[in-house]
């Protein structure tokens, strides 16, 4: 007898990712965890030289929009473009990008729910934004990017 494929198959849960790992207190919480990671961090600290307390609650605030939540960042902090032109001129490295995902990791492990999916889903976002990041960061300060879109949601099954 052989096994039915849609009997191996996982539903996709019903709720958002932003839903999922617990709303803008679990993003406050996971930001400020990883932004004391990275400030302590050799590696990354030189990037964050200019860091402000208010990066956390905008990297919250990003966050909540992309993973399905209150689109709070396009309405009140410049949405996608302000995002992508904040990493202009930063010249990010590829070791600092994979010491980046380390910490995030770390920070994930830390504050978000134990669920393997959604720790997945959550790191294959980073993955994919710090590449874009990085890519970005390469432009001096002031390079006109086009219009980027709107700001990406990010669900279960990645890039919306």
């Amino acid at each position: 007898m052989t096994a039915n494929p849609e009997e191996d198959t996982v539903p996709e849960p019903t709720e958002t990712l932003y839903q999922a790992v617990g709303g803008i207190d679990a993003l406050r919480r996971l930001s400020n965890t990883f932004y004391d990671l990275v400030l302590a961090d050799p590696v990354l600290a030189p990037v964050f030289a200019d860091f402000t307390r208010t990066h956390i609650e905008h990297v919250a605030v990003w966050l909540a929009e992309v993973f399905d939540g209150p689109a709070d960042f396009t309405a009140e902090l410049g949405g996608h473009q302000a995002l992508l032109r904040a990493h202009l001129g930063l010249s990010i490295t590829e070791e600092q990008r994979g010491r980046w995902m380390e910490l995030m990791g770390t920070a994930v492990e830390r504050e978000l729910p134990d669920d393997e999916l959604l720790r997945t889903r959550v790191m294959e976002y980073f993955d994919w934004g710090t590449t874009i990041a990085r890519e970005v960061s390469a432009e001096p300060v002031g390079q006109d990017l086009g219009d980027p879109g709107p700001t990406p949601r990010w669900g279960w099954q990645g890039l919306r």
